[in-house]
């Protein structure tokens, strides 16, 4: 269990959040999680993120908040029986033959001690990368941004304090040896994915070799070409933790549909090039392929559904 977690550290530290979910997704998938329930994790943690849905929501209008809220939580349920089913008989083969183990593990710890243990990493994974508030805003979300990194220190202190004390130094071994593992596996491909993305994409306030103008032109109606364009940018493009509603604002003050809006939202921050390359390293090319197929294709019909009510 300590492995899963490690890359939450490690992403945080990277201001990488929507990549953390690809280490933990590749420990409980090679410990002998099933594929359908693991494929679930991996869209529902990027996608399912109660901080970025409540920033849409204010933001893009109350619609497209609700929307990605509910397609989200559908996607990651039909996302991950779909993919159990189209590989059913080869998961039934890993159950028999696979080198995991299933086995029931005494846990040495109480339940107490581990729900303050994931915490502690929870939270200085949120208010690491708590966002700006907007120009004169006051208020709570103000003030916890003021405070941010002391509320984040704090929560990496305790971390410490519980790793040294609750944990055995065989554990910590492989806490280590995990992290550096993880490490070695996912930043070269993370950083070359976001690299190649950036120079053909863009960040926030920077224009890449593909104008974001010349998207939205190709984005600005409801149309299943408009769609389906939106869903295949978004899923190879790289999105920081709630830099698609920045994005996303522009594009639509540039003419971008609603109908393709809501498909970036629900493709963008669960794939990207980077987190492509990173799957394909841990459950194959074949399994990557359908899994981004899958997301792509039931964002751009979720688009073309949400942009004809949404009118």
């Amino acid at each position: 269990m300590l492995s899963y977690s490690v890359a939450s550290i490690s992403g945080t530290i990277l201001a990488v959040c929507s990549c953390t979910v690809l280490p933990l997704f590749g420990g409980i998938y090679k410990k002998g999680a099933g594929l359908g329930p693991a494929i679930a994790f991996l869209y529902s943690g990027p996608a399912i993120n109660v901080l970025a849905i409540i920033l849409t929501a204010r933001i893009l209008g109350w619609q497209l908040g609700l929307a990605r809220a509910i397609g989200a939580v559908l996607f990651s349920v039909i996302i991950g029986l779909l993919m159990h089913l189209i590989f059913i008989k080869e998961e039934k083969s890993r159950k028999t033959n696979g080198d995991f183990n299933t086995d029931e593990i005494k846990e040495t710890r109480s339940l107490g001690k581990t729900v303050l243990y994931f915490a502690s990493m929870v939270a200085f994974l949120v208010f690491a990368n708590w966002g700006k508030p907007l120009a004169g805003e006051q208020g709570l979300w103000a003030l916890i941004y003021k405070y941010r990194w002391w509320i984040a220190g704090g929560s990496l202190v305790s971390l410490g304090f519980m790793l040294m004390c609750w944990f055995k130094k065989e554990e910590l071994k492989e806490w280590t040896g995990a992290t550096w593992r993880f490490a070695f596996q996912i930043l070269p491909l993370l950083l070359t994915g976001v690299l190649i993305s950036g120079f053909l994409l863009g960040r926030v306030g920077r224009e890449g070799i593909i104008p974001s103008l010349f998207i939205a032109s190709l984005v600005g109606g409801n149309s299943l070409g408009a769609n389906f364009f939106s869903s295949i940018v978004a899923a190879f493009m790289y999105f920081a933790t709630l830099t698609e509603v920045p994005i996303l604002k522009g594009l639509i003050n540039a003419g971008m549909g609603k109908g393709p809006a809501l498909a970036l939202l629900l493709a963008g921050p669960t794939l990207s090039l980077p987190s492509m390359l990173v799957l394909r390293s841990i459950m194959g090319i074949k399994k990557t392929v359908i899994y981004v197929s899958l997301v792509v294709i039931m964002a751009t019909i979720s688009g073309m559904i949400f942009g004809f009510i949404a009118k």
